[in-house]
């Protein structure tokens, strides 16, 4: 069960379903239930599917928003993804989730 500390953007994201994939750098951490955490506050959500590449390849137009929900396009979102991490070269998983509704 991966466990992804987040910002409060992020978890405010997760928690209204409007970011359901979420970038990690680095390969797929094994489990099928992602644990997003915010201080004391956890978030646990199935996942469904993990992508990994690039982060060119994993961030496309139809799939930006999903990512980055503020984002206005793919560079937005990868620009985002580069103040988190420090740059965008390596490899990166995309694990898409699913967010019950409510």
């Amino acid at each position: 069960m991966p466990l992804f500390p987040v910002k409060k953007e992020v978890f405010e994201w997760v928690k209204a379903g409007s970011k359901t994939i979420d970038i990690r750098k680095g390969g797929a951490r094994s489990g099928a239930v992602a644990v997003f955490q915010l201080g004391a506050h956890c978030l646990r959500l199935q996942i469904t599917k993990k992508e990994t590449g690039n982060l060119r390849e994993i961030v496309r137009p139809d799939n930006f928003r999903s990512i980055i929900p503020t984002a206005e396009n793919v560079d937005g979102a990868v620009e985002y993804l580069q103040r988190l991490y420090g740059d965008g070269d390596g490899l990166f998983t995309a694990y898409y989730l699913h967010i019950p509704k409510k």
